[in-house]
């Protein structure tokens, strides 16, 4: 049987590599869409359809239509959010 010695500078390397990859990983994974769907913001705002409806008629979130489709800018729902956030 043979023992192969792992030194603490082999454990740090390894610990490198594997944040490494999970930065990448992660990385990938969190990218926030652009434009999204109705169903994306109700479920972000917890809103109904109506609601939303709403929101769109009063002018307080900009939408654009294509087709049948209504999308939302991203950055448009956040700062709704921060608009509306109490003390």
């Amino acid at each position: 049987m043979t023992f192969e010695v792992i030194t603490k500078d082999d454990l740090k390397t390894l610990k490198q590599e594997i944040i490494t990859e999970l930065k990448t990983i992660l990385g990938s994974q969190t990218e926030q869409k652009k434009w999204l769907k109705s169903a994306d913001v109700r479920e972000l705002l917890n809103i109904s359809p109506g609601t939303l409806q709403n929101l769109r008629i009063n002018g307080t979130l900009p939408f654009t239509k294509m087709g049948k489709t209504m999308y939302y800018e991203y950055d448009d729902v956040v700062r709704i959010l921060t608009q509306n956030k109490s003390a």
